[in-house]
């Protein structure tokens, strides 16, 4: 196993400033960039984890280390943020995006998890019996996912424009 606690928290704990580094007052509509129709921009994914870190993976930790005997988490709703989030701002979003994320960093902390606590389960609705580990380390590559998705939008927007280097840009070509 590749996992381990204060790796995952480094991560999860720079993701808001990347997306802030990429978007925070950015004078282009970098953040509303898609892949088409039905496809998520960063605005579209800020949103998103967002409503990750207000009901999915600290809640869902919450439930496994509780004593409630019932372990069962609520299904989360992918696509709230197209309602939930869509009057704001990209700038709004990220600092909410990084204040959420600071408290939840901070309550995974305070926990001072086990190696007994990482091994307790709950019940996720579509997979099944879950760990505390694999709920964290959801959340750390969920985080990279999405930057690698964002990283992906902005290379198609510019490949036409690069010409003959396309065929060294592998994320064009994969």
């Amino acid at each position: 196993m590749n996992f381990e606690l204060n790796k995952s928290i480094e991560i999860l704990e720079r993701t808001p400033k990347v997306y802030s580094a990429l978007f925070y007052n950015a004078n282009y509509d970098w953040d509303k960039i898609n892949e088409g129709i039905g496809t998520w921009s960063a605005y579209n994914i800020v949103g998103h984890l967002i409503h990750g870190e207000k009901t999915d993976w600290i809640p869902r930790a919450e439930i496994i280390l509780g004593d409630n005997q019932n372990k069962t988490f609520e299904p989360y709703d992918r696509f709230a943020q197209e309602q939930l989030y869509s009057s704001r701002t990209m700038d709004e979003l990220l600092s909410e995006f990084e204040t959420l994320r600071n408290q939840n960093i901070k309550k995974l902390h305070s926990w001072n998890l086990s190696e007994s606590d990482l091994n307790k389960e709950g019940i996720h609705p579509d997979l099944g019996s879950v760990t505390l580990r694999q709920l964290i380390s959801t959340w750390t590559i969920h985080d990279i996912a999405h930057l690698n998705q964002i990283s992906r939008v902005i290379v198609k927007h510019y490949a036409e424009d690069i010409g003959p280097w396309k065929k060294y840009t592998t994320l064009l070509n994969s």
